[in-house]
C-alpha cells in the first residue's frame, strides 16, 4: 500500500537555499518575508488518502462515457507517418491518477503510463511543490554556466542513488563525489531528451577514437575502428536495440542501412549485435572485434528490451559480459531511459550488482512535469568539453524540482514498488497458465510486463479488445523474428485491485481469442 509524504520545499531543498530565495524575491517584489516564509514552509501531502481513494473510483470506471465528446476538433498539420498513427479519441482532455479521459468522453486506463512518463500517474499532489515554487519566483530557464541550486542539488542526488547510498548520509555522498577511483558514477550531464542523454554517452565514447575538435591531442585508439555491441534481434540483426533517435544511434539499430555498411566498410564507425542472453556469443564477438584493426568502444544495452518482446536480460548475463568488458577496457553504458524509476532501487541496473560507466536517465524521473533526461558517467568518460554534449534547457529548475519530488516518493514507497510489482507478475504468470493455448509466456520486469502470445493475429485481436475496453496496451508484432506480444508499463501508483480489475479485463479478451 502506497505510503503518504508530507513535505514543504523548506524540507525538500533546506533552509539556507529558501532563506536566499525568499530574501532575493522580497527585494525584487516588495512581498514580505513572512508571506513568502508561508510558501516556503506550506506542507503539500504527496499522495493524500482522500486523492488516493478518489483514483481508486476513477479506475473502475474505466471504459465509460464521463462527458460528451469534444467537438470540432482540428486536425492539426502533422507529418504523414504522425497523422496516420493519431489516435485523437484517445487523446486527453483531463487526467488524474491512472485515469485519462479522452476527446471521445470516455475513461481510459493508463496501463502504458503514458508511454513511459507517468511514473505517479497524472496530477500527483506532490507536484504542488513545483507551482509553490513558481510563486515564491523560483524560475524555470537559466544558462549552461549558471546551475541552479536545485539543478546542483539533483545532481548529487542522482549520485546518491545511483550509488545505493542511503539518504541523509552526507558523508558518504561527498566520498563519493571526491573520490580518486575513475569508475565511481559521480558525473551529470544534464540534457533534455533520452535520445540526447545517449548520444552524449556514444560522443564520449568516440572521442576515444577521434578528436573532438582541433585542441584535442590524439586519443588512446586513434587509427582503429570503434566498434559498437548492441542487442541482436532473433535473425542476428541489430533490430532488438532502441537508443535513440539520432543519426548515430538509429544506426545502431540497423536504421539508415547503406550508410552504416559504408561507415563499416570505411572503418569509421560499425556496429555489431551479440545474441540476446548469450555470453558464449558476447565473448566470441570480444574476441574478434577487440583486436588488429578493431577496438570495441562500447557495450550499450537495456535491461528490459521494452522494444524487443519486453525480454529481460539475466543477472549472470549481464554481469559476466560487464566482467569481460572490464578485462577489456570496454565501457558499459546500461540505457534506463524506459526502466528507470520502475525499479524499488530507482534503478534497475543496482538489482543487477553492476557499475556501468555510464547510466541514463529519463523520462519516470520528472513524472511527465517536464522533459529532462541525464547522463551519469565517470571520470573516466568525463572526456568531451562543454560544447561537445550541451543542452541550453538542459537544467530547468523546477523540472529538476520533479525529479527531486519523484524521488522522494519513490524511496520513501519502495516496499509498495516491489509489491505490486510483483503481484502483477504473479497474476500475469496465473493468466499465462489459465490460456497456455493463447499465451506462451510472460517476459519484463515487475510492472514492466509483457504478454507473449503464440501468434501474432491473436495478438493484435487482443490489444484491439483492450483498447475497445480503454486500456492503454501495446501490440509489439513489427520487428524481426520478435515474438509476438502485448506491452503494458504500470503507474507506480497503480493498487492490488487495479491490478485484478486490469487482469480480468485481460481474461475476457483472451477467452474472445479462444
Amino acid at each position: 500500500m502506497l505510503a503518504n509524504l508530507t513535505l514543504s520545499l523548506t524540507d525538500l531543498l533546506g533552509k539556507d537555499y529558501l532563506s536566499a530565495v525568499v530574501a532575493a524575491q522580497a527585494a525584487l517584489t516588495g512581498t514580505s518575508e513572512a508571506a513568502l516564509w508561508a510558501i516556503a514552509d506550506r506542507k503539500v501531502e504527496f499522495y493524500p488518502p482522500a486523492y488516493a481513494a478518489h483514483a481508486e473510483r476513477l479506475a473502475k470506471l474505466t471504459g465509460q462515457q464521463l462527458c460528451p465528446p469534444m467537438v470540432n476538433a482540428p486536425a492539426g498539420a502533422a507529418t504523414k507517418a504522425f497523422a496516420a498513427a493519431q489516435h485523437s479519441a484517445m487523446a486527453p482532455l483531463a487526467c488524474l491518477g491512472c485515469t485519462r479521459i479522452g476527446e471521445d468522453g470516455r475513461a481510459y486506463f493508463t496501463a502504458k503510463s503514458e508511454h513511459y512518463h507517468i511514473s505517479l500517474g497524472h496530477k500527483f499532489p506532490g507536484y504542488e511543490l513545483l507551482t509553490l515554487a513558481s510563486q515564491l519566483g523560483i524560475v524555470n530557464a537559466t544558462h549552461n554556466n549558471t546551475r541552479g541550486f536545485i539543478t546542483r542539488k539533483l545532481e548529487q542526488e542522482l549520485v546518491r542513488v545511483a550509488n545505493g547510498i542511503a539518504l541523509g548520509d552526507q558523508a558518504a555522498l561527498t566520498a563519493v563525489i571526491a573520490s580518486p577511483d575513475e569508475r565511481a558514477l559521480n558525473r551529470v550531464i544534464n540534457l533534455e531528451t533520452g535520445s540526447l542523454a545517449v548520444e552524449s554517452a556514444l560522443k564520449m565514447l568516440l572521442a576515444r577514437f577521434y578528436r573532438l575538435d582541433q585542441t584535442y591531442s590524439e586519443p588512446p585508439y586513434a587509427g582503429r575502428t570503434p566498434v559498437f555491441l548492441v542487442m541482436a534481434d532473433f535473425n542476428g540483426n541489430c533490430e532488438a536495440n532502441y537508443h535513440g533517435t539520432t543519426i548515430l544511434t538509429q544506426i545502431l539499430r540497423g536504421m539508415w542501412p547503406e550508410l552504416k555498411q559504408q561507415l563499416a566498410q570505411d572503418g569509421l564507425y560499425q556496429v555489431v549485435p551479440v545474441a540476446i542472453n548469450d555470453f558464449a556469443d558476447f565473448a566470441t564477438k570480444v574476441a574478434k572485434f577487440d583486436a588488429g584493426p578493431y577496438k570495441v568502444a562500447g557495450f550499450f544495452h537495456e535491461l528490459v528490451l521494452m522494444n524487443y518482446g519486453g525480454i529481460r536480460l539475466t543477472e549472470n548475463y549481464v554481469q559476466r559480459c560487464h566482467a569481460l568488458a572490464r578485462e577489456h577496457d570496454i565501457p558499459t553504458m546500461v540505457d534506463e531511459i524506459q526502466s528507470c524509476m520502475w525499479s524499488p532501487e530507482l534503478f534497475l541496473f543496482k538489482e543487477y550488482g553492476i557499475t556501468p560507466d555510464f547510466v541514463s536517465v529519463g523520462k519516470g524521473f520528472p513524472g511527465g512535469e517536464y522533459p529532462a533526461s541525464k547522463i551519469i558517467t565517470n571520470a573516466k568518460m568525463d572526456t568531451l568539453n562543454q560544447f561537445g554534449a550541451l543542452v541550453t534547457n538542459g537544467q530547468e529548475e523546477l523540472a529538476s524540482l520533479a525529479y527531486l519530488v519523484t524521488m522522494a516518493f519513490a524511496e520513501h514507497n519502495r516496499d509498495h514498488t516491489a509489491t505490486v510489482g510483483k503481484f502483477y507478475q504473479q497474476a500475469a504468470h496465473a493468466l499465462a497458465a489459465e490460456f497456455p493455448t493463447v499465451l506462451e509466456k510472460i517476459a519484463g520486469d515487475g510492472l514492466l510486463t509483457s504478454f507473449v502470445f503464440r501468434d501474432s493475429a491473436t495478438t493484435q485481436a487482443f490489444v484491439r479488445f483492450m483498447n475497445d475496453r480503454c486500456y492503454d496496451v501495446s501490440a509489439q508484432t513489427y520487428k524481426a523474428n520478435c515474438p509476438p506480444v502485448a506491452l503494458t508499463k504500470l503507474p507506480l501508483v497503480v493498487s492490488e485491485s487495479m491490478i485484478t480489475q486490469l487482469i480480468d479485463v485481460m481474461r475476457e479478451g483472451l477467452q474472445q481469442c479462444m
